[in-house]
């Protein structure tokens, strides 16, 4: 970030975290009501975002110029593919959760548990925290690391999850947002993957500064190779540990390692989509749809804190409330730690209190 700031800079604390200043929500943030291109505008404090003086990205933070068109909603388009191998997969997940679960050797369970909150940090840290949100700087061999388990994940390379989460959070719940929750919990969820793209999300998506991505050498690489990456990663390594290293057979490895374990962090992924937009509170931000829901932060490493989130997308650690079931704050503290990464960005207590008062639903004053 630059280190010219104007008044109210962000104060680093000893740990190297940024603390935004009690004011700032006062001195940005402005909003253009208008129609889409129309030339006379008026400036009104942002109901929806206060925003960072010192952020140098500003794509994630919600548009409120953005107008739906008039007229029919472009019909519907299935993507058959998608739909065929969405269902296969979640019936051998059913399939090896009900049959191979019990029989599975207990090592085989803890690598199941190990790869999955592995590929989950590669979506949590990576995808989300580091690349979308910039949150935090990483060092090289944490970025590689990063890629490597994001490809374990195996939903979409980093440049493409990244340019949908910055236009998710552009133009949430609305036409433009991939998964918008106004559609309902099913398309939010997933149903969103089984039909073609609405046209507002190809097109406001092709207007996002994109280039701190193309810049990244590690995020083009496993851009280019994704799809072996995807292969070795996601399939054919962990099923080859069990097998290998203590004797289960390949189809139980296979089943639960590969085929379980990425069908339960893909549906920990959706339900922030879903569940986290739809169900919960907002202590910090009435008037957008994401909620405060505790059954998705267990599930999805911490990202249920997703009103706070949406209010302040540049915080690493996606919570006021720092480790406090918050897998993913963990390991980004204990890469700083290890010196794999630095310049986590953080909230004012003050800042958070203030928002709360201004724009929360009074949830906060019974905890």
């Amino acid at each position: 970030m630059p280190a010219q700031l104007a008044h109210g800079e962000a104060e680093l604390t000893s740990s190297g975290t940024s603390q935004l200043p009690p004011d700032f929500s006062t001195t940005t943030a402005f909003a253009r009501v208008a129609q889409n291109g129309a030339a006379n505008v008026e400036k009104v404090p942002s109901a929806h975002e206060d925003v960072a003086p010192h952020r140098e990205m500003t794509d994630d933070v919600f548009d409120e110029t953005y107008r739906e068109k008039e007229g029919p909603k472009p019909q519907k388009r299935y993507v058959w593919r998608n739909i065929i191998l969405m269902s296969l997969l979640h019936l051998t997940a059913i399939y090896a959760a009900i049959w191979l679960t019990p029989t599975a050797k207990f090592a085989t369970l803890v690598w199941v548990f190990v790869l999955f909150v592995l590929s989950g940090l590669g979506i949590t840290a990576g995808a989300h925290r580091l690349w979308s949100h910039r949150s935090y700087k990483a060092g090289l061999p944490l970025r590689i690391f990063l890629a490597v388990i994001n490809s374990m994940a195996f939903q979409n390379d980093i440049f493409e999850w990244a340019r949908d989460h910055r236009v998710h959070h552009k133009y949430s719940e609305t036409d433009a947002d991939p998964h918008n929750a106004k559609r309902g919990f099913f398309f939010s969820h997933i149903g969103w993957l089984l039909v073609r793209k609405h046209p507002d999300v190809k097109e406001k998506g092709k207007k996002l500064d994109l280039s701190d991505l193309m810049a990244d050498k590690v995020v083009m690489f496993q851009r280019r190779h994704y799809k072996t990456s995807v292969v070795i990663m996601c399939f054919l390594f962990p099923a080859a540990v069990p097998w290998y290293f203590w004797g289960e057979s390949y189809h139980t490895s296979f089943f639960m390692a590969s085929i379980l374990r990425y069908a339960l962090i893909l549906n920990a992924t959706w339900l922030v989509n879903s569940a986290a937009h739809m169900y919960g509170n907002r202590p910090y931000d009435k008037t957008i749809n994401p909620r405060e829901n505790h059954f998705v932060v267990f599930g999805a490493l911490g990202e249920g804190f997703h009103n706070y989130h949406h209010t302040f997308p540049y915080d690493y650690s996606t919570s006021e409330f720092g480790l406090n079931w918050n897998i993913t704050t963990a390991f980004i503290d204990l890469m700083c730690y290890l010196g794999l990464a630095t310049d986590c960005k953080r909230v004012s207590k003050e800042a958070i209190m203030a928002r709360k008062i201004r724009t929360g639903d009074g949830s906060h004053k019974t905890g």
